[in-house]
């Protein structure tokens, strides 16, 4: 199988790509502004087929997704004005945002340095994840998913998980900083800590704070494991709610966020 080259869709170049030739595309979310040619938005509850049956509506609000300080903020809230619930919000009386580089960023092989805080608490949901570039074309699962980041609840636990078709149904490997082989990592995820996902030709890896918590053989490019030699992009939300984290929410947690310092892929 011929090896899939990145596609960097946005005009724009990684601003220190001069000094790291490596560097493939980055956004450290300096100035005070989501930057549009790297980023769009996914609107609404996530009833058209991207949902979990979360109960969080998707905005592009600055209320709910902003940069300040050189950090972007994905905000879950609580809303309390019943008109806005019942007329701007689909009847949810929460609110949050899921970011997404589709359509402007995918790559297919490289490395993946984030540096991310998340929330923790009852029934809340972040998560640094990738699509397949070609989930308009098969749908999911074949255009496969990529979970770098995902973690429920209160647990301080990062999950790591890979879905794709296997004979038609649904196929999914995962591992965790609390149950990699014979491994375990602490940590308090409200905290910053430094993500690696490296992707190559034979196996995809994620490390938290070098620690690894996931590791999938993808060397059968031929076969069912081809969903993951094609571009992907990235996608970042806080769900509230939802089938895995369930529906015992907290209430006086919120508003309650998401902090990414800076995100790169460099080339391998």
């Amino acid at each position: 199988m011929s090896t899939p080259s990145a596609t960097q869709t946005s005009s724009e170049t990684p601003a220190s790509s001069a000094a790291d030739p490596n560097l493939l595309w980055s956004d450290e979310f300096d100035g005070d502004a989501i930057d549009e040619t790297k980023w769009g938005y996914n609107i609404g509850t996530g009833d058209n087929g991207w949902g979990n049956g979360e109960w969080e509506y998707y905005t592009d609000r600055a209320e709910n997704v902003y940069v300040k300080d050189g950090l972007l903020h994905i905000r879950a809230n609580l809303e309390t004005n019943a008109d806005d619930i019942a007329n701007k919000f689909g009847g949810q009386k929460y609110t949050s945002a899921r970011i997404i580089t589709q359509n402007k960023f995918t790559f297919a092989y490289g490395t993946v340095e984030a540096r991310i805080a998340l929330p923790a608490g009852k029934g809340i949901w972040p998560a640094f994840w990738m699509l397949g570039e070609n989930i308009d074309k098969v749908s999911w699962p074949a255009c496969g998913e990529i979970d770098i980041i995902e973690a429920i609840n209160d647990e301080n636990v990062i999950y790591g998980t890979h879905h794709w078709a296997h004979e038609g149904t649904h196929a999914q490997y995962g591992n965790s900083t609390k149950q990699h082989f014979d491994g375990h990592y602490d940590l308090d995820i409200t905290e910053f800590h430094v993500y690696k996902m490296t992707w190559d030709k034979n196996a995809i890896s994620m490390y938290v704070d070098d620690f690894m918590y996931q590791k999938i053989d993808i060397a059968d490019a031929a076969g069912e494991m081809g969903t993951f030699h094609k571009p992907f992009f990235f996608i970042l939300n806080v769900a509230v709610g939802g089938t895995w984290p369930g529906f015992d929410i907290d209430d006086s947690q919120f508003p309650t966020e998401m902090l990414v310092d800076y995100i790169r892929v460099y080339k391998n």
